[in-house]
């Protein structure tokens, strides 16, 4: 029992992370018709906020370390411990969740750049074209992103109250021994708030309302006299924050190199599919039940009967979903079928 836990809640987190991207991505094919396949880059350059802004905090000067006097010894202090004390050193260690606030003006800059720069003028071209230029963009910011921050994945520590394991056995029933690391559970817990958050944004208010409707029918809504562009132009930039802070709270789970985009991008779009093109509930409902499949699949007594199934369990439920259902488990009628 205690295995089977750990294994759903391996499988939410990570599902979290999918629903988010799927999320944004879903946002963007709904509003705009464009399949953006350099979501998952901002993913990615969601992640390196939290690079740079701890880069930042931890600027540091050469001091003469005291505690050896047998030597002249020199060691770095961060500018923030000089200036603030123990006041600095909380802040650095809260890089992570502070990094909220750095990535979202940001990542919103970003995206409207990016959407008013080149995703506009492909918005009545074809998928295939808008594959081919939006994979291109994911490889540009790959390639400037390993130029500045180099190949290797940089580490990103959760903050130490929360960087142990919490005991989730005792809540369950089944003994202080299962345990499950903090950082997860606030990962799923944030998942959870920001997906909640975008749908009400979408279903309680006034501009969201206008998006859904929108999406509908973008013709009928512009005869009312709306600037129905303009507001999916800043659905794009909300779609590329949520891609960002999924990437920013993902640092101390994974640590982040240049090509961590592109490695969730093909199962988030995956998700998308499964869960229907165009559907926001079902590309929530498929990353978190692909997530949960694809961490089952990776337990040792499963792949010592089906070796290498943890590699392409989604795909294949993918292919029994689109076979079964080939507009996905919510996907509506009409949406990529011309």
């Amino acid at each position: 029992m205690d295995a089977i836990l750990l294994q759903i809640l391996n499988g939410l987190d990570k599902g979290g992370a999918y629903a988010l991207i799927a999320l944004g991505l879903t946002l963007i094919f709904g509003t705009l018709g464009v399949v953006n396949f350099a979501h998952g880059a901002l993913f990615m350059l969601g992640a390196f906020c939290a690079v740079t802004l701890r880069e930042l905090l931890t600027l540091s000067v050469k001091v003469k370390d005291e505690s050896i006097t047998f030597f002249e010894a020199y060691k770095e202090v961060p500018y923030l411990e000089i200036w603030f004390g123990e006041t600095g050193s909380t802040i650095i260690d809260l890089a992570v969740p502070l990094s909220i606030l750095f990535a979202i003006p940001v990542m919103l800059i970003i995206g409207l750049i990016m959407e008013r720069g080149l995703i506009k003028h492909f918005y009545k071209r074809t998928h295939a074209e808008q594959i081919l230029v939006t994979f291109g963009l994911a490889i540009v910011l790959q390639e400037i992103v390993k130029a500045h921050f180099g190949a290797n994945p940089i580490p990103q520590p959760a903050p130490e109250l929360v960087s142990g394991s919490a005991p989730i056995g005792a809540l369950f029933g089944l003994g202080d021994a299962v345990v499950y690391p903090w950082w997860r559970l606030i990962y799923l817990a944030f998942s959870g708030l920001v997906i909640a958050a975008v749908f009400a944004f979408l279903q309680f208010t006034t501009f969201g309302m206008v998006v859904r409707a929108g999406m509908e029918d973008r013709e009928t809504v512009g005869l009312l006299g709306i600037n129905i562009q303009k507001r999916f132009t800043i659905v794009f930039g909300i779609a590329a924050v949520v891609a960002g802070l999924a990437g920013v709270m993902y640092t101390p789970i994974l640590p982040p190199d240049y090509h961590i985009g592109m490695d969730f991008l093909v199962l988030s779009f995956v998700v998308v599919v499964v869960g229907g093109m165009g559907s926001l509930g079902g590309a929530v409902a498929a990353g978190f039940l692909l997530g949960i499949l694809q961490s089952f699949a990776s337990m040792n007594e499963v792949k010592s009967i089906f070796p290498g199934i943890d590699q392409i369990i989604i795909y294949l439920v993918a292919v029994v979903i689109l076979l079964v259902r080939p507009r996905g488990l919510l996907g509506r009628k009409g949406v990529m079928e011309n």
